[in-house]
């Protein structure tokens, strides 16, 4: 049997990671790129970005909201093929514009934090649960879940009653929030492991997976891994984004006959 050439160390090949935190606000970028910095592999570079959005809400708990991000979110999806970027997060738990992202990306892989927090847990329980901030947001996270195949592994969404703009106000409270719904969830609900479902839970994980004793997944480090890893993967074995069948881009003759993807990239802050 032939041998395939591998290269030797996955971690010897420096990939490219951009964050995209889908508002036109950079409040979270320099918090989000700290964090991303203490996790990141040595070699990994690592820029956060917001959208040049204007006006533009703070949080996109609304589906009205999140429309606004498409356009924006597709163009920087094009633009990160275009820079020879290897991974794109779209930072937000709904995954906003994922697939339509996907289909303009090129060579770029692009992650989502609700996906790779559910492909992350599917290796570590059977059942488990979803901490969202607010009942609104559980039919659209339903039909996610459900879309990735995850829907008979759902024990429960449990919500905080608070929304995303509160999270990063009181530590204290929305640990103990999170700590007292985990602890339902694996109590009454039969949760095996807690995803937390929403990226502004960032920075909690640890310590509600210390008092409930089961994995806690922060959907910010389980996205930006899951990206790493395959941006690694995409050096080191050529895994790039399928480009065919149902996976085919739009023809660029035709995108220049439109006379789409004009002017500067919609991106406000850079970390």
């Amino acid at each position: 049997m032939d041998t395939p050439a591998l290269t030797s160390n996955t971690h010897d090949l420096p990939v490219s990671v951009r964050w995209l935190n889908p508002i036109g606000h950079p409040t979270f970028d320099a918090p989000i790129a700290h964090l991303l910095r203490a996790i990141k592999n040595t070699s990994t570079q690592v820029e956060v970005v917001s959208l040049d959005l204007k006006p533009s809400p703070t949080h996109l708990e609304y589906r009205a909201y999140e429309a606004l991000t498409y356009d924006p979110i597709v163009r920087i999806s094009r633009d990160s093929a275009q820079q020879g970027i290897d991974a794109l997060v779209v930072g937000c738990f709904y995954d906003p514009a994922l697939e339509d992202a996907r289909e303009i990306s090129g060579d770029t892989l692009v992650i989502a934090p609700c996906q790779a927090s559910l492909q992350v847990v599917a290796n570590l329980a059977n059942r488990f649960s979803i901490i969202v901030g607010r009942t609104k947001w559980m039919e659209q996270m339903h039909a996610r879940v459900q879309a990735y195949g995850a829907g008979t592994r759902l024990a429960s969404m449990r919500p905080l009653g608070m929304r995303v703009d509160e999270f990063q106000r009181d530590h204290a409270l929305t640990r103990r929030k999170i700590i007292e719904q985990a602890r339902l969830a694996v109590e009454e609900d039969g949760a095996e492991a807690i995803v937390l479902g929403c990226t502004l839970e960032f920075g909690f994980f640890e310590q509600v997976q210390s008092e409930i004793g089961v994995p806690v997944i922060d959907p910010v480090v389980a996205a930006f891994k899951m990206a790493e890893a395959l941006a690694g993967m995409k050096q080191r074995f050529g895994w790039s984004p399928s480009r065919v069948g149902s996976c085919e881009p739009p023809p660029e003759a035709e995108i220049h006959a439109f006379g789409l993807f004009q002017g500067p990239v919609p991106i406000g802050n850079r970390v």
